[in-house]
């Protein structure tokens, strides 16, 4: 008669469940099973999982990546996993699928430095669906987990997918919209006279001519002037071929 912890079994019976008498060490087999399953395994099972963080801003005016970071952290500390690496992208729209930040996460990801990206929200990652779902299948095909923590997604179940590709549209459709409203601004600026862009720069081109003619470098006079070097350029070369002042630059 053979005893485990759950189960008593004869050898009759294990011998009918095709068991030799002689390989028959149920017992042992369980107290692996309870071994390999018990909460202390799992928790450093779970240890071992390494993340990248990826936040993003797009200007550096009251915007401040480290908002995002704080979170993402947190969620790792009570999640027990590894923060493999933080990757910034300040400054940079959304729209662009090339960043210098996101790339390193791309080739890093590629090498296998982490086992997940964990993201502030779904248009941090990405303004474009196409890019979305580009990145999204890279990660699929490296078996590189991809969570949103914001938006609570689980790319795991088809529900998640289908939430992905809907969030993905939402965020591209709202890009689209905030480039319609700035170019209706615009259009509606021009059509009241006013006058876009950087102010113009008086320039007073006989000046330049004479410190030219007085053996100014472009450098100098850029410093006496105030006026970038190719402003003074400009106009200089604008003056008329007038040969006195053509005889005073080259002296």
């Amino acid at each position: 008669m053979r005893t485990c912890k759950h189960f008593v079994l004869d050898n009759a019976c294990l011998y009918a469940l095709g068991f030799e008498s002689r390989a028959v060490t149920y017992g042992g087999a369980m107290s692996q099973f309870a071994s390999n399953h018990s909460p202390d395994t799992a928790l450093n099972t779970s240890a071992k999982y390494s993340v990248a963080l990826y936040a993003r801003v797009s200007t550096h005016n009251g915007q401040d990546p480290e908002m995002q970071l704080r979170e993402l952290r947190e969620y790792c500390q009570r999640r027990n996993w590894q923060i493999a690496e933080e990757y910034i992208d300040s400054g940079i729209s959304g729209s662009k699928d090339s960043r210098p930040a996101l790339n390193r996460l791309m080739a890093d990801g590629c090498r296998g430095r982490f086992d997940g990206v964990l993201c502030w929200k779904l248009d941090r990652f990405g303004r474009s669906l196409r890019h979305l779902v580009n990145a999204l299948a890279e990660f699929e095909a490296r078996g590189i987990d991809f969570i949103s923590l914001r938006d609570n997604l689980d790319l795991s179940t088809p529900s998640g997918r289908l939430m992905f590709q809907i969030i993905g549209a939402m965020a591209e459709f709202e890009r689209t919209l905030i480039q319609e409203r700035v170019k209706g601004g615009l259009r509606n600026a021009r059509a009241k006279g006013k006058r876009l862009g950087r102010p113009r720069v008086t320039v007073n081109a006989q000046s330049i001519a004479v410190l030219r003619g007085q053996g100014q470098s472009w450098a100098q006079i850029e410093t006496l002037t105030g006026i970038s070097k190719g402003t003074a350029q400009r106009a200089f070369a604008s003056l008329p071929k007038n040969p006195c002042l053509t005889l005073l630059a080259s002296v």
